[in-house]
């Protein structure tokens, strides 16, 4: 089973673009803190490349920025294509099927109330308790803005 889920935020603002046919498709780093602590006593973080397509791309381009904290759930999945060197590159990034705003009201993203998973109803007031999130795992998530290197 491929099932990917993290939350983290958004090194920089989605990358909003457009296929020849029309569809909508956004990428983004995803920066989600490690679950311990160096012998420094600060958290590592990895950096998700992410890729969300149609309507929801265009939702979560409007309605995050950067250092936005969102979770995410989705696949993992490989490429790999020729670069004009002629060498064999190979990518990982995980496509995204959900999304969800986690920014508290007084911070909301782009001046827009945090919403539900893919902007459908306020995900906010719907869960109160944030380990009823399914991709928490039933932990609490404590990210700072001084955790995060940009």
């Amino acid at each position: 089973m491929n099932v990917f889920s993290a939350t983290g935020r958004l090194t920089q603002d989605v990358d909003l673009r457009y296929t020849t046919s029309g569809t909508a498709t956004g990428t983004f780093t995803l920066a989600v803190n490690r679950n311990f602590k160096t012998k420094e006593g600060s958290y590592e973080a990895d950096f998700i490349r992410c890729v969300i397509w149609r309507k929801s791309a265009e939702n979560l381009a409007n309605l995050t920025h950067k250092g936005s904290q969102i979770g995410i759930t989705g696949r993992v999945q490989t490429r790999n294509y020729e670069n004009q060197q002629g060498q064999r590159v190979y990518v990982t990034e995980v496509i995204v099927d959900e999304f969800y705003l986690l920014d508290s009201r007084s911070e909301p993203a782009n001046s827009s109330q945090a919403q539900g998973p893919n902007n459908q109803g306020n995900y906010a007031d719907n869960v109160q308790n944030q380990s009823q999130a399914p991709f928490m795992g039933g932990r609490e998530v404590d990210i700072t803005d001084d955790d995060l290197p940009f």
